[in-house]
C-alpha cells in the first residue's frame, strides 16, 4: 500500500506502508548506521517519528538481548530500503515482524536523504504518515493530534525494583532509562534501586544510597518541574551522575537553562572533545534539547565536554561537590564505547577508589 509522511508546514515525502497504522509525532533523524532496534527501543524516542538516515535496515534482524525498554514507545518509523529477510547468529526474528508485533507505524522505500535534508535546513517540526489515498478530513483529524508533552511518565518504570550486587548502592531515577545503561553501572558492581520518576528525594534519601543516577529521557526537560524540584533536595547529599534528560535537569535545578536545538543530535557517531584532557570521544546522542552555556557563567559548574561539530555543552562537573553529569549516551547501545570511562569516573566517586584497585 502507498503512503506519505506529512510534515506540519504541507511537505509531502512518499513510500509504501507496511501497515495500516497511522501516526502523529515530532519527525526527527538518526545518522546511526547499526542499531536500529535499540534505536526503537529507546524510551528517549517517545512520541517520535524517526527518519534513519542509513539506506538498508533490517538486514540483521532482531534479537530479545537489543531490548533497550520493555517496548517500543516510537510514534512511526521512516526508512530507505527495508530489508525482509535478516542475516546473522543472533537473529531470533525479522525486522517487520518486530514492527508489526510493536504496532509501529512504518513508512519505507522513501528518500530519507531528502527527509534529513529538508529537516535540517527547516528544523524538526510534526508529521504525520498516513495512506497516500486517505481523505482531506482524515489529514486534518491526524495532523490536529497534539503532540504528547508528559512523555516522562509514561515511560518510567511503573513500580521500584532491585539488581542487586555486593558493591555501593546507587539509587537510579528512572525518566526513561535504557537497558544496558543499567547493566553498565550494575557491570561495575553496583546495587541498583531503579524509582520511577515521580519517587520524592525524602523516600530516596530514606534508603540510604551511596550515591544518586539521573537518567536518559524523552522530552522537554522544562516539561518536569515537578522533578526538578525534587533534584534540587537532592544536589550535595550523595555523589550524582546525570546522563541527557539527568543532565539537563541537574543544570535546570542548579539555576542553569536549556533550549530546543534546529534538529538535535541523534546517531552513533557525534565527536565530543574532553576540555580536561583535550582527547575527542566519538559518541552515541538522542536528544533534541541542550543546556545554555552562558546561563552556567555565574553558577558552581565547570563545562567538561563540548560538541565538536556545533559547540554545545556536552557535559558538566560541578566545582566543589560530587556531582558531573554528561549529555550523550555514554553505555554505547548503539555506538561506539569511547565514553565508558565515564561510569568509573563514577565509581571512583561512589568507594574513593579507582575501578580494579
Amino acid at each position: 500500500m502507498k503512503g506519505k509522511l506529512i510534515l506540519e508546514d504541507g511537505s509531502v515525502f512518499t513510500g509504501d506502508l507496511l501497515n495500516d497504522y497511522t501516526a502523529t509525532g515530532e519527525v526527527v533523524f538518526n545518522t546511526g548506521m547499526t542499531g536500529y532496534q535499540e534505536i526503537l527501543t529507546d524510551p528517549s524516542y517517545c512520541c517520535q517519528i524517526v527518519t534513519l538516515t542509513f539506506p538498508l535496515v533490517g538486514n540483521y534482524g532482531v534479537a530479545d538481548k537489543f531490548m533497550q525498554s520493555r517496548k517500543s514507545f516510537v510514534n512511526g518509523f521512516i526508512i530507505g530500503e527495508l530489508c525482509t529477510e535478516g542475516s546473522n547468529w543472533q537473529k531470533e526474528n525479522e525486522l517487520a515482524k518486530f514492527l508489526n508485533d510493536q504496532k509501529i507505524p512504518c513508512l519505507y522505500n522513501v528518500d530519507t536523504r531528502a527527509v534529513t535534508r529538508y529537516i535540517r535546513s527547516i528544523g524538526c517540526m510534526k508529521g504525520i504518515i498516513i495512506a497516500d489515498d486517505a481523505p482531506q478530513s482524515e489529514i486534518d483529524k491526524l495532523m490536529a493530534v497534539p503532540i504528547k508533552l508528559d512523555v516522562v511518565a509514561e515511560v518510567t518504570t511503573p513500580e521500584q525494583y532491585v539488581m542487586d550486587n555486593d558493591g555501593p548502592h546507587v539509587v537510579v531515577m528512572d525518566f526513561g532509562i535504557k537497558q544496558n545503561i543499567l547493566n553498565s553501572l550494575h557491570n561495575l558492581g553496583c546495587k541498583l534501586t531503579v524509582v520511577p520518576a515521580d519517587t520524592k528525594a525524602d523516600a530516596i534519601m530514606a534508603m540510604n544510597p551511596d550515591g544518586i543516577f539521573l537518567s536518559n529521557g524523552p522530552g522537554d526537560p522544562k516539561d518536569v518541574p515537578e522533578v526538578i524540584e525534587e533534584v534540587k533536595k537532592l544536589i550535595g547529599k550523595k555523589p550524582m551522575f546525570g546522563i541527557c534528560l539527568g543532565h539537563q535537569l541537574i543544570s535546570l535545578a542548579l539555576g542553569a537553562n536549556t533550549y530546543k536545538l534546529k534538529f538535535g543530535h541523534r546517531g552513533s557517531n557525534q565527536p565530543v572533545k574532553n576540555l580536561l584532557n583535550g582527547r575527542v570521544h566519538i559518541s552515541s546522542q538522542n536528544h533534541g534539547y541542550a543546556v545554555e552555556e552562558a546561563s552556567l557563567a555565574d553558577l558552581p559548574l565547570e563545562v567538561t565536554h563540548l560538541n565538536v561539530n556545533d559547540g554545545t555543552v556536552e557535559g558538566m562537573r560541578h566545582t566543589s561537590l560530587p556531582l558531573f553529569s554528561v549529555q550523550y549516551h555514554p553505555e554505547a547501545s548503539p555506538g561506539p564505547d569511547d565514553n565508558m570511562y565515564l561510569f568509573d569516573q563514577f565509581w571512583a566517586m561512589l568507594t574513593g577508589a579507582e575501578k580494579g584497585e
